[in-house]
């Protein structure tokens, strides 16, 4: 299987992130996808490659060009306006009671001058640091994306896009949950555009995409269907429940299936037939997998109970849907396990038996040792 890969996310290095007003050890790390890298070069079985620039078209095609100008110039505004702090994170976030009762009528909300207002204009939250080279890897993980599109609509059955930044809590004109632009709306969209085909998205991370859900939510043409803890308990908490599923064109073409804390692997398996399903049902030839991975059970920021063996049986359940897969990473958290969480994924979708990985010689650095 080809795997597309950028060292450019190396500049997106977070150390903190502020979680319900506190500072802690940032999950969302370089390691991370340093870890799936040698694991994947380890097995044999793939070939790295780095992502082609296909500029913004792609981007403003899901994106509000907003967001695009925001992220492209936050740094240097940062840098510029003399604050003396080591990211970019909102002062005040701009929630609907700010302006209650007055949109319309003439009045339009304003993006602000300050840079810590300016980012609270377009972000979720408060756990979606910008530094230095946030966007520079963020545009990388886009157009990993697009290459592994590039890939499966030249003829593979199927492309990994190693993404990270992750990508699908961005919303059209929003950024948070660790993600920037969304990369798998943004790679359905660019199939729909090339092919003229319905697209499926597929999202197994343990959090609801809701900037996907959000941004193909008029729209018949993508279906999406998401795997997640249930928002009740978890991020993001505003989206994700089982009865959202679309409005106009796109009513039925949003499944959501909250699982339940503590999911076993057999109950996992028992919903995810659900969501095959509904794909099967869909016209198209591709599917576009949001592979998150922190479903697993020792992951920090998650609850299920999910083994790595399992993940084996999961990528082969969603290739014998008999469909081209584009698949991007998502999330996934604890570090150790997730390269093997990873392979094991791939080696289900590429039928190849599971079995453990060999020595990576990976340190903590993300070099071999």
């Amino acid at each position: 299987m080809r795997v597309v890969y950028s060292p450019l996310h190396l500049g997106h290095e977070i150390v903190t992130e502020t979680v319900m007003g506190l500072p802690v050890p940032a999950n969302e790390v370089a390691e991370r996808a340093e870890r799936i890298r040698t694991t994947l070069e380890a097995d044999g079985g793939y070939t790295l490659e780095p992502p082609s620039d296909h500029g913004d078209g792609p981007i403003l095609a899901v994106h509000d060009a907003g967001l695009l100008r925001f992220l492209s110039e936050a740094w240097q505004e940062h840098r510029a306006q003399g604050i003396p702090r080591p990211s970019l994170i909102p002062e005040t976030l701009f929630v609907r009671g700010y302006v209650e009762g007055m949109v319309g009528d003439g009045f339009t909300p304003r993006e602000p001058a300050f840079i810590g207002g300016r980012a609270g204009f377009y972000a979720l939250d408060t756990s979606t640091p910008i530094v230095a080279g946030t966007y520079t890897a963020a545009r990388a993980s886009v157009d990993v994306a697009l290459t592994a599109v590039d890939a499966v609509l030249g003829g593979e059955d199927a492309a990994y896009g190693l993404c990270r930044p992750p990508g699908h809590h961005a919303g059209r004109s929003t950024y948070g949950g660790y993600c920037f632009f969304n990369n798998a709306a943004i790679a359905a969209q660019a199939i729909t555009e090339r092919t003229g085909e319905r697209v499926a998205i597929l999202d197994v991370d343990y959090h609801h995409g809701n900037g996907t859900q959000q941004i193909f939510w008029r729209r018949g043409d993508v279906l999406y269907v998401s795997l997640h803890g249930d928002p009740t308990r978890q991020y993001p908490y505003y989206l994700g429940y089982a009865d959202e599923v679309g409005v106009g064109a796109g009513r039925g073409a949003n499944l959501n299936l909250p699982l339940p804390a503590g999911c076993s692997n057999a109950q996992y398996l028992e919903v995810l037939e659900r969501g095959l399903e509904r794909i099967a049902d869909e016209p198209g030839s591709i599917v576009v997998v949001s592979l998150g991975l922190d479903t697993y059970g020792e992951d920090p920021i998650g609850d299920l109970a999910l083994t790595t063996d399992v993940y084996h049986e999961v990528g082969r359940r969603v290739a014998a849907l008999g469909r081209k897969l584009v698949i991007l990473q998502e999330g996934g958290y604890h570090r150790p396990a997730l390269g093997e969480n990873v392979r094991a994924w791939l080696r289900g979708v590429d039928g190849r038996p599971y079995d453990p990985t060999p020595a990576t010689g990976f340190t903590a650095a993300g070099t071999r040792g």
